[in-house]
Formats: C-alpha cells, structure tokens, sequence
C-alpha cells in the first residue's frame, strides 16, 4: 500500500509538468458581442461575470489552473464553451448563426442552466439572482427580435443565414 502510495505521490507530481495550453487566442475586438451590441453597463458586467470566462478569448484564469489534472478539465470547459459560442467571434458570424446562439442563451439563461453550476462555485460573481437571470435573457431576445429573420423581421433574409 506504501508503494502505491508513494508511486500516485511521484505520478501526481510528474503530471504538474504536463499542462494544457491555457493563452487566449488573438482576438479582433471589433467583432466581440459587446462591442458590436452596445448592451448597457449592468448587462455587459453580467456577461463579463457569468459569460466570459468561458465563451470568449477574454478566458481569466484562476490560481488553481496551475495544479494538473484541475487545469485540464477547466480547459476542457473552456473548449466547449468556446466551440458552442464564442462572444469574441460574434460580429464576424451571420445573422442567422446570431440568432440561434440568441435564442439558445435565452433559454438557457432562464431555464438555469448557465452558467454552469461548477463555474459558479468558484465564482460567486457569476451566481445570478432571478433579476440579473431576467436582464441576460432580455437583452439576448432583443438581439433576436433586431437580427434579419427575428421577431421585428418576419420575411428573413436568405443572405444573411450562416450554418
């Protein structure tokens, strides 16, 4: 039991070498959501608190990113929230793939399910209350309804969609 003890001591320690690769990527900040939507300040800090760390090349990385095997699950969070929706990429995407990534935020802001309740733990700022929950999902519908084929724009526009 010793040896194997001491053999998972020396193995964990041999791992803190092996670390994913954690650098934001370069970004052009004239496509980020923010800076292409306008949202007023409440809205951009909750998007800052809840949204950023893991759907934009804004990622703050936190003390323990630097202890292995933590750093690899929280890149691996960071990836898929990065492929499912990028807030950096925004403004270089198309209306149509606008208003999915819309209206899927919509829902998942109300229906609790962002942010995940793993990031919140470690982040109390991104705990939201039920009228921070409410202000997401109303600036996210309004991006829906001022987006060609949204609420506002009925007939759509074939030229705008993006799959």
């Amino acid at each position: 039991m010793r040896r194997f003890l001491l053999f998972l001591l020396l193995a964990f320690a041999i791992a803190q070498f092996v670390r994913p690769d954690t650098t934001n990527p370069t970004r052009d900040p004239a496509n980020d959501l923010i800076a292409v939507t306008h949202p007023s300040a409440e809205v951009t800090a909750l998007l800052r608190a809840a949204c950023y760390d893991c759907h934009s090349h804004e990622t703050r990385y936190p003390w323990y990113v630097s202890i292995t095997p933590v750093n690899w699950w929280m890149q691996h969070h960071v990836d898929e929230g990065r492929e499912e929706f990028n807030m950096s990429e925004w403004g270089a995407r198309k209306a149509k793939w606008q208003r999915h990534k819309a209206e899927e935020s919509v829902e998942m802001v109300k229906k609790r399910e962002m942010p995940l309740d793993s990031y919140t733990w470690g982040h109390p700022e991104a705990r939201l209350t039920d009228a921070q929950r409410q202000a997401l999902a109303s600036y996210f519908s309004g991006l829906v309804s001022a987006l060609p084929g949204g609420k506002d724009d009925r007939a759509g526009s074939r030229e705008h969609e993006d799959h």
